[in-house]
């Protein structure tokens, strides 16, 4: 039971990981591409372009950090 515990929270971590790689890079093309012009409605798409940054990094290291108690801790 708790190697599958430690499964699932591995997984977890590496998905949020994996997220936040997404949403950082995705911030930089938007940075980079879509100043000026409006992004689904939802406004300037250089804005966008900086939040999906800003939270594509917390992820990140979100998910570095948590791999590493999972592993430290005996999780997984």
């Amino acid at each position: 039971m708790n190697n599958q515990q430690g499964i699932g929270l591995a997984v977890f971590a590496f998905a949020l990981y994996v997220i936040g790689g997404i949403g950082t890079f995705g911030g930089l093309g938007l940075i980079g591409l879509m100043e000026g012009k409006d992004l689904l409605g939802w406004g300037d798409g250089r804005s966008i372009g900086y939040l999906f940054f800003s939270v594509g990094l917390c992820l990140s290291v979100a998910g570095v950090l948590f791999m590493r108690l999972f592993r430290n801790r005996g999780f997984a």
